[in-house]
């Protein structure tokens, strides 16, 4: 089960948002029928990258025995992005 403000991992691609699948986000809302969330996607310096909403099943639950990883955001991303 998925809860607010969990971290979650996104299990596919959403390029629209320039997010891969393994991406992190945390769960920033829980819609009324629980079959779609509000993610919250953050740089590395806290700020934010974007909020997406998702589908069950294009995030899942992170785990305690995963890390995080780094990656560059193409400018273009970086600049279209809020």
């Amino acid at each position: 089960m998925i809860r607010e403000f969990e971290p979650v991992v996104f299990t596919v691609d959403l390029p629209r948002y320039g997010l891969q699948a393994g991406d992190v986000g945390t769960v920033a809302d829980i819609h009324p029928s629980g079959k779609a969330y509000e993610v919250e996607v953050f740089r590395v310096d806290g700020s934010t990258y974007d909020v997406v909403t998702v589908q069950e099943g294009q995030i899942r639950p992170a785990t305690k025995n995963e890390v995080t990883h780094a990656r560059a955001i193409t400018p273009a991303e970086a600049t279209t992005q809020s």
